[in-house]
């Protein structure tokens, strides 16, 4: 009696989210890049590429100190610090003396998962890597008509920019070449010298000969070369679509506990998470203004310089001001703290701003920003949501009513998140490669 109690509770609590909640994804598989199956060689090559400083202007930091397998394909920090520092995740510092951090980045560390997936075509916190069909190789970029031919895909677009960064990897000017050709605006320029780094590595010519049908020479390298397999790297190695909630859309009923499916319920109906987030990987991909507090230096909008317009910063539209992409929720139980300043360090504190954002906005505890502390840094961390007239323009332009849930519904929510982890994605020691052909450390 008691079995057949719980399998009619469990059909009924199994069934009722799909019959009132249309915005459930439909069970199937997702559309990736390359069938889902890049050239292995094309992910070795990544790999290496995706771990070694020689990309960095001063050869002291990777693609992967800020987006390293070890921290859910980010870092563990509110905001990252970049060139210039030590270490790697949470443990990480702001360096010391000349070549110590200037600045921290302005925005949170994303995550990486599942972006090779084709409808992965919008990049970055304000979206600046997007489809354009007038521009190069069908993308709109911060570099404009400079965006060289041949990328493979959005995510390898993306993958030209954190070198060109002063902030994150290129350095500051005067520190070395490839910092000075960034800080003149010489994109091509930063490209060619990262290129020409490669071409003189035998261990690095030999591979991309192999990889790719027009490179026969070292100096047919090019960084877009480079870019396409990290993208590649990428996209096969965080492809993660085979959670709970997966298995549990594609008939797997117990995949999910009584409470996620609860959970599952409320995200897709009551508290209206599916609105934004929906779709195969819980986002629609639009911009959003949801009275996130900044913190941070921002990114010197506003009469302070201390603000961050967010999309408007691409758009060139006031009403996109403070808007900001809506993340994929996979892994999300994985790849805190949350926002685009990295704001918030649980799930259960950026759950709870969904529900109100503007009071959350004006009760916000900067306490619970992760970051490495140093006072000359410190002292602009919390200008922006400190300022009474910067966080009214926030609240002012939020577009996300409040809710009512209770705290029991609220863990529910949590719950349903933690069943978006894909479980191969727990241990992602595999990932990170013994050594790089440059021969420079992986670890600082």
């Amino acid at each position: 009696m008691v079995r057949k109690i719980l399998a009619a509770l469990l059909a009924a609590m199994t069934l009722t989210p799909v019959a009132q909640a249309g915005a459930l994804p439909a069970p199937r598989d997702s559309d990736f890049f390359d069938n889902g199956m890049p050239d292995p060689a094309k992910v070795e090559l990544g790999k290496q590429l995706f771990f070694d400083k020689v990309l960095s202007g001063s050869f002291n930091i990777a693609c992967a100190t800020c987006h390293h397998p070890f921290a859910g394909t980010s870092d563990g920090l509110s905001l990252p610090v970049g060139e210039g520092a030590n270490g790697t995740g949470v443990t990480r510092d702001t360096g010391v003396g000349y070549d110590a951090v200037q600045e921290r980045v302005p925005r949170n560390s994303p995550a990486l998962f599942n972006l090779g997936a084709r409808e992965f075509t919008t990049l970055f916190h304000d979206g600046r890597v997007e489809p354009d069909p007038h521009s190069p190789n069908g993308i709109a970029s911060p570099a404009g008509a400079a965006l060289p031919p041949g990328l493979d895909n959005a995510l390898a677009a993306q993958a030209m920019f954190p070198v060109t960064s002063g902030t994150e990897m290129a350095g500051q000017p005067g520190e070395n070449p490839v910092a000075d050709a960034a800080a003149s605006g010489d994109l091509i320029g930063v490209w060619a010298q990262l290129a020409e780094r490669l071409q003189g590595i035998d261990a690095y010519t030999s591979q991309f000969i192999t990889v790719f049908d027009d490179v026969h020479s070292a100096s047919d390298i090019t960084f877009v070369h480079a870019a396409n397999a990290i993208a590649a790297f990428e996209a096969a190695a965080w492809r993660a679509d085979d959670s709970p909630f997966d298995r549990f859309l594609r008939g797997r009923r117990a995949a999910l506990s009584l409470r996620q499916m609860h959970g599952m319920r409320l995200f897709y109906g009551k508290a209206g998470c599916g609105e934004c987030h929906g779709g195969p990987f819980q986002t629609d991909h639009s911009f959003r203004a949801i009275a996130m507090p900044q913190i941070g230096p921002g990114k010197g909008d506003g009469a302070s310089g201390y603000e961050d317009f967010g999309r408007e910063r691409v758009t060139g539209n006031p009403s996109d001001r403070y808007r900001f992409r809506v993340p994929s929720l996979r892994n999300v139980a994985l790849t805190a703290p949350y926002g685009h300043s990295g704001a918030y360090n649980t799930l259960d504190a950026v759950v709870r701003h969904h529900l109100d954002p503007v009071e959350s906005l004006y009760a916000y505890d900067y306490e619970q920003a992760v970051m490495p502390q140093r006072s000359d840094l410190d002292q602009h961390d919390y200008h922006a949501v400190s300022s009474a007239q910067i966080r009214a323009n926030i609240a002012a332009a939020n577009e996300l009513g409040p809710r009512s849930l209770r705290n029991p519904e609220i863990a529910a929510i949590v719950d349903f998140l933690h069943a978006l982890t894909d479980p191969a994605m727990l241990d992602l020691r595999r990932d990170v490669p013994p050594r790089v052909p440059s021969g420079l450390p992986l670890a600082d």
